[in-house]
């Protein structure tokens, strides 16, 4: 099971937040089949889905992909901290190299939802590029649970 997230770059809340997205995953996932985290790695959405996983690694055996945008110097030496530092334990790039670098995220974000088999959102507002891939993978008919329409009930 591969199980992505698409949330805002600013979040308040997050300690709450966090417990909401570790029940999110743990109430969908089948112990018994290989377990996949696709992150992003920008902004408080991913970075607090990511330390999350981090924590279900400790009890649940699975694997947490950073997916990136780019190919630059710059963010191979990022892919390679984030490894060396075990936030990650590997890095893959989308076939997107021929996407302009101003819709590189938006065309990742569209390969990581057509490759999810479930996505965990954190989306409160019709704007933006979360709302954006949201969209996305509601037209392809993915299971999502975005926990922003659920604290608003």
């Amino acid at each position: 099971m591969i199980i992505a997230f698409f949330g805002h770059k600013n979040i308040s809340g997050i300690a709450a937040l966090s417990k909401d997205v570790e029940k999110a995953i743990i109430s969908n996932i089948n112990l018994s089949e290989p377990l996949t985290f696709y992150c992003g790695g920008y902004g408080d959405f991913d970075n607090l889905c990511a330390n999350v996983c981090r924590s279900i690694k400790e009890y649940i055996k699975c694997e947490i992909v950073f997916i990136t945008p780019y190919l630059s110097e710059n963010q191979q030496r990022k892919i390679n901290d984030l490894i060396n530092n075990k936030s990650y334990d590997c890095a893959l790039y989308p076939p997107i190299e021929n996407t302009p670098l101003k819709y590189a995220i938006s065309k990742r974000n569209e390969w990581i939802a057509n490759e999810a088999d479930l996505i965990i959102a954190y989306v409160a507002h019709n704007y933006g590029g979360a709302y954006k891939s949201l969209l996305y993978a509601k037209r392809k008919k993915k299971k999502i649970i975005n926990l922003a329409e659920i604290n608003f009930k």
